[in-house]
């Protein structure tokens, strides 16, 4: 990826909820032209706003695993664009905002609960991986959790290291999250569920070994899943998610928030449910205040009953139709020996927008 936006992307997953020295959330994310490369440690990472020393040291004395940091804060992104594609709040990011998504994560809703888990998988996995493929001297393949073989296979391969990945997205992500307040234990605790997904989801991965195919030879290693099928569990995490209530404590150090799950008669969480106290708002309408966008002119599935149907995207307002020619490929004929020729064709669409 392109190394400017290490420095930019670094703030959004370390950041808090609050202005820090002068900065508005998720300053450095609008910042750029400091970040263009990686060869001035003390630059780097004593430039990026609002880290806190324990984070400022890890960065520097970790710096060349940064990129991976960033890598999987942006790949977070991306799967919650992807998980949220057809929702009222799709996932929207801003670029030229000073917050990667306005106002809304302000509050401790849902949303920001979804965010928090899918931004740190998303570092122990690219870190994870990243270590697993040798890019890294610090870390490397797996080495603790083999084992014994099973019938028919035996050790082989780079198991990949979660355990490490889980460490730095923790170290890094919840380095701020020591405030004695509700929005802390908050963030800590999705944060725990999303590094949480990535070590339940570890799996063998096994390849065959002999002549024509054969499995004479089957070396398995541990491996990590797509990432995708981290984004659909959290996503039915995000549906299912535990409403809460704000506690407070009197305890030696002083007021102490905690978190109780709102309705006793419910299971309470564990630490793999994903958890929120302050209600979302519609997202029918753009309100400024809350960083809604509204839900007008995006397209809606006019046969569908979910919340991707027109009748729920579109809040009740109804919806415009028009109709769309496209070019594609069609009456595809394979040609001996070895290519296929196709013609190109005009087909007509209806889209289906919000009004």
């Amino acid at each position: 990826m392109d190394y400017h936006l290490l420095g930019l992307i670094l703030s959004f997953l370390f950041s808090g909820t609050k202005v820090l020295a002068g900065y508005p959330i998720w300053w450095s994310l609008a910042l750029g032209q400091q970040y263009t490369s990686l060869g001035s440690q003390p630059i780097l990472c004593g430039s990026i706003p609002g880290l806190v020393p324990k984070q400022l040291r890890f960065c520097r004395n970790y710096i060349e695993i940064m990129p991976s940091v960033a890598e999987g804060v942006k790949l977070g992104i991306q799967e919650c664009q992807h998980q949220f594609r057809g929702r009222r709040w799709n996932c929207t990011t801003i670029d030229d905002s000073l917050a990667i998504f306005g106002p809304v994560l302000d509050k401790a809703t849902r949303e920001s609960a979804f965010v928090h888990a899918i931004a740190s998988a998303g570092v122990a996995f690219a870190v994870t991986r990243s270590c697993a493929e040798g890019t890294s001297t610090i870390c490397g393949c797996d080495s603790h959790h083999k084992g014994p073989p099973g019938d028919g296979w035996k050790w082989g391969g780079c198991s990949e290291d979660a355990d490490f990945g889980v460490l730095v997205s923790r170290e890094f992500a919840d380095a701020r999250e020591n405030r004695p307040d509700a929005r802390s234990a908050m963030n800590r605790h999705n944060n725990e569920a999303g590094r949480t997904t990535i070590l339940d989801h570890m799996h063998l991965k096994c390849k065959c070994h002999g002549l024509s195919g054969s499995c004479e030879v089957k070396t398995c290693w541990w491996a990590q899943p797509d990432f995708r099928a981290i984004g659909d569990y959290l996503k039915d995490k995000y549906d299912s998610a535990s409403e809460m209530v704000v506690e407070k404590h009197r305890e030696s150090r002083g007021w102490v928030e905690t978190l109780r799950a709102k309705y006793a008669l419910f299971k309470p969480p564990t630490e793999r449910d994903l958890v929120y106290y302050e209600n979302s708002p519609n997202f029918c309408e753009p309100n400024p205040e809350t960083g809604s966008f509204g839900t007008r002119d995006r397209t809606c599935n006019v046969t569908s009953h979910g919340i991707d149907g027109c009748a729920l995207l579109c809040c009740g307002r109804g919806h415009n139709t028009r109709t769309e020619k496209r070019k594609e490929k069609c009456h595809c004929l394979f040609h001996w020996c070895c290519y296929v020729r196709c013609q190109e064709c005009l087909r007509a669409y209806d889209v289906h927008t919000c009004k």
